[in-house]
């Protein structure tokens, strides 16, 4: 690996995508050939070798895939018949597609506080938020850290609520020895590129083992067509292109690889920084973590933004402003101060470098800056 210095100091990026790629590039070069050779773009053979395999990695009886993981989130809600002045409750301290595709349905965001040991929906906090018009929960396992299920999936049963998992930064993470997605009614995935399943491009997937609800997806994914060009109800055009499901096939033989090396960076960052006065991200009782961020909190962010950008280490901040804030759901009525500890995550948390390929040495050179900081 080429270094490349800042002010004397190592640049470490936040990601890099070029050096896993550099790793597979034959493999993945052959099966990209392969499936242009085929002629087969849309729908084709590589897209259901894929859909069998996610769907065998995950334990589940369906896969499908989709064009990204907000269509993959908004297909399951459009299966579960969610309609408008329906609510789905869900977590403010998430991507914004996670609320976005519950409002562009008419249907109404419920945003309940999170857990700040996890970042995760607090159970308590949804069961406080149920109303009759409440339809579904839409969990969201951030960080790659599962959410606690079993309260969710016991309230769900309570009040006959559909479940729809946000594992956009889960996939391979698990409770209870279960993998996330593989509890509620519907697992959303997303296979943006920097995912720890990315894609080369845009991607999603929808798994399920219902199959009145497998069917549903089949058909929306596809104008809401089972027999070509006969329409039973509107849909959406969106599949997951068939290239980019060969690509895929290949990274999903490799992703338990790479789990374990993010699990390793991690375990380096957290030994390493444990007697500092920050919080470091931990695995919570029945979990099984696969760190797609690994996300500090500190009181003075900022300032430790900026030191670690004149050292030449990339960070990122997952969310500076929270889904219940944004100017685009101002219509919901939230006010600051609604969720506290959703808006506390939002000002102290940044996430450090943390990919496969990361090496010892830039680890090293993210500590040693931290403790700079913290040595002042």
């Amino acid at each position: 690996m080429q270094l490349i210095f800042k002010g004397g100091f190592m640049a470490v990026p936040q990601f890099d995508l070029t050096r896993q790629y550099k790793k597979i590039e034959r493999e993945v070069e052959a099966k990209v050939r392969e499936t242009l050779a085929s002629g087969a773009y849309i729908l084709g053979p590589a897209l259901v070798n894929f859909e069998k395999s996610f769907a065998e990695y995950n334990e589940v009886k369906y896969a499908f895939g989709v064009a990204s993981g907000t269509d993959a989130l908004l297909l399951a809600l459009r299966a579960a018949d969610i309609k408008p002045g329906d609510e789905v409750i869900t977590t403010a301290f998430t991507f914004f597609a996670t609320a976005e595709v519950i409002a562009i349905l008419g249907a109404k965001p419920v945003f309940a506080d999170i857990k700040l040991d996890s970042y995760n929906i607090d159970p308590e906090d949804i069961a406080r938020k149920i109303t009759p018009r409440t339809k579904a929960i839409m969990p969201v396992h951030l960080f790659g850290l599962p959410c606690n299920m079993d309260p969710i999936l016991k309230l769900a049963k309570e009040h006959n609520l559909v479940v729809i998992e946000d594992c956009a930064q889960a996939v391979g993470s698990q409770y209870k020895g279960k993998k996330a997605g593989s509890f509620g009614d519907f697992g959303c995935f997303s296979f943006f590129p920097t995912k720890n399943l990315g894609c080369c491009g845009d991607g999603g997937a929808i798994i399920t083992n219902r199959e009145e609800m497998a069917e549903k997806i089949r058909m929306l994914r596809v104008h809401g067509s089972k027999k070509k060009y006969y329409h039973e109800f509107l849909g959406y055009n969106s599949r997951l292109d068939t290239i980019q499901a060969a690509i895929l096939e290949v990274k999903l033989k490799h992703l338990d690889e790479w789990i374990e090396s993010r699990r390793s960076i991690a375990n380096f960052y957290n030994s390493s920084l444990r007697d500092i006065v920050i919080q470091v991200p931990e695995e919570q009782i029945d979990t099984f973590h696969v760190y797609h961020q690994y996300t500090l909190r500190v009181e003075n962010r900022d300032k430790l933004v900026e030191h670690l950008k004149m050292k030449g280490i990339g960070t990122a901040i997952y969310y500076p402003l929270p889904l219940h804030l944004q100017p685009a759901l101002k219509h919901l009525g939230y006010k600051p101060q609604t969720l506290p500890n959703t808006e506390r995550a939002c000002e102290e948390v940044i996430s450090l470098p943390i990919f496969p390929e990361l090496e010892r040495r830039e680890m090293e050179e993210v500590v040693n800056a931290i403790r700079e900081f913290y040595a002042k």
